[in-house]
């Protein structure tokens, strides 16, 4: 669950013709607002991948031959008339006829809902800490998996657009969403009122525009150690005079910090913090930390599948339960209402639910998506 380094994020981020048409459109029908999902998860020692894709239409067309009778061919040529004049509109509102305007009608239902930009390109790019396992990472062919592709996937098709990941660290992240570097920031991201209004956690002071949110999941916090060796961990309290590892710029770090401030004299927290989960994960795994902290999906997935289970465990319950948000440009509210549809569509059709059990990860599923709801 990733703090952003807010010194360094400031966020900043067609005219229509008439046209006469001879086609048809099949306008889509948006499902209705489905159920919590639930789910088990899966076996810890496979690693699912994702898979999606956009899907392509084509445009197919009558031909005549000559063959045909005077009396049908006078036929063709008053339908044809009818089909023109129908066909002949303000194209205005909508844009030129495309291929995206055929894919919204067909295999992407909330297309016309993206900026027009978007649209033309066909991508969305996504800033992402491509090593947070299980909610992105490389597996073992280097290709990029987890909850988030997997749900970015499903947006893709409601959307009729392809989500590119692009790897970069979690601190960076606002910076690249700011100089317009990605549309948006999918990693893990806890949404808080500080990101949304641009404030430092650590000054309280206002360093930038802040952000927009589209929360997709729920996730705490949680402390992890050496299997078999809990230091006396329990709680936060007992990490005074212990030594922490997590990642830079997370919510891990900014609860370490403050926990620090209540530790007596000479009783402090040696904190250790690295550019993602796995470096700390290894520290702790060769015996340099006491313990370790990070989001409780991916602690949860480390206990399970480091070591083949005999690395880590899980102390205490897990903290500060949040929501995790697709973060977007404050004026890039098209956008942003687009992705919120193509969530709420995809809960509704019973994809949602399908990832969340994938992985494992069904207790931190969402019922309905939600603009800024972090506190």
């Amino acid at each position: 669950m990733a703090e952003s380094e807010w010194q360094d994020a400031v966020i900043t981020r067609g005219r229509g013709t008439r046209r006469c048409v001879l086609t048809s459109t099949h306008d889509a029908v948006r499902p209705p607002a489905g159920v919590r999902p639930t789910g088990t998860p899966p076996s810890p020692s496979a690693t699912p991948s994702s898979a999606g894709g956009t899907t392509m239409t084509a445009r197919s067309t009558r031909r005549t031959t000559a063959a045909h009778s005077r009396l049908a061919a006078v036929g063709a040529i008053a339908v044809a008339g009818a089909l023109l004049l129908t066909g002949c509109g303000d194209q205005t509102e909508n844009g030129d006829s495309g291929s995206s305007d055929n894919q919204s009608s067909s295999g992407a239902p909330l297309a016309d809902k993206l900026p027009q930009s978007i649209r033309d390109k066909g991508t969305i790019k996504v800033g992402s800490d491509i090593a947070y396992a299980p909610v992105e990472f490389k597996d073992e062919s280097g290709k990029t998996v987890g909850i988030d592709p997997d749900l970015a996937d499903a947006l893709g098709k409601q959307l009729g657009v392809k989500f590119e990941f692009e790897n970069g660290t979690f601190d960076t992240l606002i910076t690249g969403l700011r100089s317009k570097r990605y549309d948006i920031a999918m990693s893990a991201m806890t949404d808080t009122k500080d990101r949304q209004e641009g404030v430092d956690a650590d000054t309280g002071k206002k360093v930038g525009q802040g952000v927009d949110f589209v929360d997709y999941f729920t996730a705490g916090v949680s402390i992890y150690t050496k299997k078999g060796d809990d230091q006396g961990i329990k709680t936060w309290s007992d990490l005074c005079g212990k030594k922490l590892v997590l990642q830079r710029g997370t919510v891990s770090e900014d609860l370490a910090k403050a926990e620090n401030e209540k530790c007596p004299a000479g009783k402090k927290i040696s904190m250790e913090a690295f550019d993602n989960d796995q470096q700390a994960q290894t520290r702790l795994r060769a015996g340099g930390a006491d313990a370790g902290s990070s989001d409780f999906p991916v602690a949860a997935y480390a206990v399970k599948t480091s070591g083949g289970g005999k690395d880590f465990q899980i102390v205490g319950e897990q903290v500060e339960a949040a929501p995790y948000g697709i973060a977007v440009a404050k004026d890039n509210t098209q956008l942003r209402d687009a992705l919120k549809a193509a969530l709420d569509a995809v809960i509704a059709n019973g994809e949602y639910k399908k990832i969340m059990d994938k992985w494992g990860v069904a207790e931190g599923a969402i019922t309905e998506a939600t603009v800024n709801g972090g506190k």
